[in-house]
Protein backbone atom coordinates (compact mmCIF):
# COMPACT_ATOMS: atom_id res chain seq x y z
CA UNK A 1 0.00 0.00 0.00
CA UNK A 2 2.85 2.34 -0.85
CA UNK A 3 0.52 4.77 -2.59
CA UNK A 4 -2.23 4.70 0.08
CA UNK A 5 -3.07 7.98 1.80
CA UNK A 6 -1.44 8.76 5.12
CA UNK A 7 -3.39 10.07 8.08
CA UNK A 8 -1.14 12.29 10.19
CA UNK A 9 -2.54 12.75 13.67
CA UNK A 10 -1.13 15.68 15.63
CA UNK A 11 -2.00 16.57 19.23
CA UNK A 12 -0.99 19.93 20.68
CA UNK A 13 -0.72 21.01 24.28
CA UNK A 14 -0.66 24.79 24.26
CA UNK A 15 1.42 26.92 26.58
CA UNK A 16 -0.57 27.64 29.78
CA UNK A 17 -1.30 31.23 28.83
CA UNK A 18 -3.03 30.03 25.63
CA UNK A 19 -4.79 26.93 27.02
CA UNK A 20 -8.25 28.49 26.99
CA UNK A 21 -11.08 28.53 24.44
CA UNK A 22 -9.85 31.65 22.62
CA UNK A 23 -6.24 30.40 22.40
CA UNK A 24 -7.37 27.02 21.13
CA UNK A 25 -9.66 28.63 18.56
CA UNK A 26 -6.85 30.86 17.26
CA UNK A 27 -4.46 27.94 16.75
CA UNK A 28 -7.19 25.87 15.12
CA UNK A 29 -8.08 28.73 12.76
CA UNK A 30 -4.45 29.15 11.68
CA UNK A 31 -4.12 25.40 11.03
CA UNK A 32 -7.29 25.48 8.92
CA UNK A 33 -5.93 28.48 7.01
CA UNK A 34 -2.44 27.12 6.28
CA UNK A 35 -2.56 23.34 6.03
CA UNK A 36 -5.09 22.78 3.20
CA UNK A 37 -2.78 24.57 0.75
CA UNK A 38 0.33 22.53 1.58
CA UNK A 39 1.31 20.24 -1.33
CA UNK A 40 0.16 16.67 -0.88
CA UNK A 41 -2.58 17.51 1.64
CA UNK A 42 -6.00 16.21 0.61
CA UNK A 43 -7.98 16.87 3.81
CA UNK A 44 -7.55 18.69 7.12
CA UNK A 45 -9.71 18.30 10.21
CA UNK A 46 -8.97 20.34 13.30
CA UNK A 47 -10.56 19.96 16.71
CA UNK A 48 -10.37 21.88 19.95
CA UNK A 49 -10.71 20.37 23.41
CA UNK A 50 -14.10 20.63 25.02
CA UNK A 51 -12.52 19.82 28.38
CA UNK A 52 -11.28 22.41 30.88
CA UNK A 53 -7.84 23.95 30.44
CA UNK A 54 -4.84 21.99 31.85
CA UNK A 55 -4.75 23.83 35.15
CA UNK A 56 -8.41 23.16 35.79
CA UNK A 57 -8.76 19.38 35.48
CA UNK A 58 -5.57 18.07 33.95
CA UNK A 59 -6.52 18.00 30.26
CA UNK A 60 -3.22 17.67 28.43
CA UNK A 61 -4.31 18.24 24.81
CA UNK A 62 -5.81 21.44 23.48
CA UNK A 63 -5.91 21.03 19.70
CA UNK A 64 -6.05 17.97 17.46
CA UNK A 65 -5.28 17.83 13.76
CA UNK A 66 -5.99 15.04 11.33
CA UNK A 67 -4.13 15.76 8.11
CA UNK A 68 -4.62 13.36 5.23
CA UNK A 69 -1.63 13.36 2.87
CA UNK A 70 -1.69 11.74 -0.58
CA UNK A 71 0.85 9.03 0.25
CA UNK A 72 3.97 8.19 2.23
CA UNK A 73 5.96 9.38 -0.77
CA UNK A 74 4.31 12.82 -0.44
CA UNK A 75 5.26 13.23 3.24
CA UNK A 76 8.78 14.67 2.69
CA UNK A 77 7.45 17.43 0.41
CA UNK A 78 4.61 18.15 2.86
CA UNK A 79 7.04 18.40 5.77
CA UNK A 80 9.54 20.56 3.85
CA UNK A 81 7.00 22.95 2.33
CA UNK A 82 7.87 26.56 3.31
CA UNK A 83 4.34 27.41 4.48
CA UNK A 84 4.24 24.25 6.59
CA UNK A 85 7.68 25.02 8.04
CA UNK A 86 6.60 28.58 8.99
CA UNK A 87 3.45 27.20 10.62
CA UNK A 88 5.40 24.61 12.65
CA UNK A 89 8.72 26.38 13.31
CA UNK A 90 7.43 29.90 13.96
CA UNK A 91 3.70 29.94 14.67
CA UNK A 92 3.33 26.69 16.63
CA UNK A 93 6.74 26.86 18.31
CA UNK A 94 5.71 30.12 20.00
CA UNK A 95 2.40 28.68 21.22
CA UNK A 96 2.84 24.97 21.91
CA UNK A 97 4.33 23.46 25.03
CA UNK A 98 4.20 19.86 23.83
CA UNK A 99 3.37 18.17 20.52
CA UNK A 100 2.93 14.54 19.45
CA UNK A 101 2.44 13.31 15.91
CA UNK A 102 1.92 9.92 14.30
CA UNK A 103 1.46 8.71 10.73
CA UNK A 104 -1.00 5.94 9.83
CA UNK A 105 -1.70 4.32 6.50
CA UNK A 106 -5.33 5.01 5.67
CA UNK A 107 -7.20 1.91 4.63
Amino acid sequence: MADAPIDRIVLLSLKPELAHPEGRAAVAAEARRVLPDVPGVIDVRVGVADDPAPGEKGNSWDVSMLIRVESAAALPAYQADPAHRRFVDAYLAARVGFRKAWNFTAT
